[in-house]
């Protein structure tokens, strides 16, 4: 596939209803972008391959199709961790390959939102409940039964299951010694949350290395998710702008005059782009 057909499969996940998106494509889409001469079938059998090894394991240990959250954590923590030895990147954390999900299944290792989506997306395809959580700095999963019991687990620390004192403890550590665990920590995300956060980290990292250009275009595959949203929409002018390119910072900007309400930020941008029209003229 070309960049073109990416981008256009990723058009087309877009358009889905949220709970339609599979998070595990998208993401290969997203890495495809960046690696446009490797191979997807390869990364899409080894996601059956890691789903086979699920099922094969609740074969072995007899769990029945009404599993328990803490079987579905067993299950999942013997094919990721234990045979196909996934882990948290420690030691070379901002690493950009740990946000390229094609990488990190080269690799066996990744951030925790990318490690995350192979742990909803192998999930899911059991049949099982699986989120994404709100938790600030570290993305966690939770995983649920048909009767509503819970577990939460962390997919950058080997699939460890988090009670309130971990999460509490993990919280310090992320954020600060002062925050408290808030109900809002245990929200579940949309699936286009889990996507753009993944992205998001791909453009923090690029920033840090000063590839403003690239930046933007982790902004844009963003924008391709959520095309209304007014923040990515001003962010992608104002990195356009920072990489010297006036006429698709004044594109950005224009798209999110024409989305935003009447006020102080609305009028502040169009005279922006007043600036930049007259500054090419």
């Amino acid at each position: 596939m070309t960049a073109t057909d990416n981008r256009n499969a990723l058009k087309h996940i877009a358009e889905q209803a949220d709970e339609a998106i599979d998070v595990a494509e998208a993401a290969l889409l997203f890495a495809a972008m960046e690696l446009p001469t490797s191979e997807l079938s390869f990364y899409r059998d080894h996601l059956r391959a890691i789903s086979n090894a699920v099922s094969d394991c609740v074969v072995q240990k007899s769990i029945d199709d009404d599993p328990s959250p803490e079987e579905m954590a067993e299950a999942l923590n013997s094919a990721l961790v234990e045979q196909f030895r996934y882990t948290g990147d420690e030691q070379t954390y901002d690493d950009l390959d740990n946000a390229n999900l094609m990488r990190v299944i080269d690799r066996r290792r990744g951030l925790p939102v990318a490690l995350g989506i192979l742990y909803l997306s192998t999930a899911r395809a059991q049949g099982w409940a699986a989120a994404g959580l709100n938790f600030p700095g570290h993305f966690l999963v939770r995983l649920e039964s048909r009767d509503g019991r819970r577990v939460i687990v962390d997919p950058f620390h080997h699939g460890r299951i988090m009670g309130a004192p971990e999460l509490r403890e993990l919280l310090k550590v992320v954020v600060g010694p002062s925050v408290e665990l808030e109900a809002a920590h245990f929200q579940p995300v949309s699936n286009r949350d889990v996507l753009i956060r993944l992205q998001n980290n791909v453009k923090t990292r690029r920033l840090d290395l000063g590839l403003i250009r690239e930046a933007v275009e982790a902004v844009e595959n963003m924008l391709l998710l959520v095309p209304h949203s007014l923040a990515l929409w001003r962010e992608a002018g104002v990195l356009h702008m920072r990489a010297g390119y006036l006429k698709h910072a004044i594109e950005s900007f224009d798209k999110f005059v024409s989305l935003a309400q009447d006020g102080p930020d609305r009028n502040k941008i169009a005279k922006v782009v007043q600036e930049l029209r007259e500054r090419i003229n």
